[in-house]
């Protein structure tokens, strides 16, 4: 699997979730930007374990990956970080990033991976970046795919 595609993947896949009125739209990375506009959700982190099967057949990715509310109110910011958080409905980083698992017996991510999981969120808590607080929470996503490619 080729990481910089599968961090676009995954990006472009929570790039559809769609916030409340008047909060605006979700910014969507691949990469840990030098500074944020909030909402945004962006792929961090990426831990690698090779051959999880004989000849290389397959690879798995854990990408921690970091959402990021707000910070002028805290109480509408963490509204706004629960509804991302949820395990269904339209704000649902889980309902859209697992959307792009594509039908079952096709690839996900366009091709990309065989399999992709949302397993968890941790560490919902109050976040320093570039300079700034936000409160957020990160998203531990699982990819496996060929480990060839």
């Amino acid at each position: 699997m080729q990481i910089s595609a599968v961090r676009d993947a995954i990006a472009d896949a929570a790039r559809v979730v769609q916030l409340p009125t008047g909060i605006g739209k979700l910014t969507s990375l691949g990469y840990v930007p030098d500074s944020v506009v909030a909402p945004v959700f962006f792929v961090g982190e990426v831990d690698i374990t090779f051959d999880k099967t004989m000849g290389r057949g397959t690879d798995e990715l854990l990408f921690t990956c970091r959402v990021l509310a707000g910070r002028a109110d805290d109480r509408s910011a963490q509204r706004i970080l629960d509804a991302l958080l949820s395990g269904a409905g339209e704000a649902s980083l889980k309902q859209a990033i697992e959307a792009a698992r594509g039908a079952p017996g096709e690839l996900a991510l366009g091709g990309l991976a065989d399999d992709l999981h949302l397993e968890r969120v941790q560490g919902y808590r109050w976040y320093e970046h570039a300079g700034a607080s936000y409160v957020g929470a990160e998203l531990a996503i699982k990819v496996i795919g060929d480990g060839r490619t």
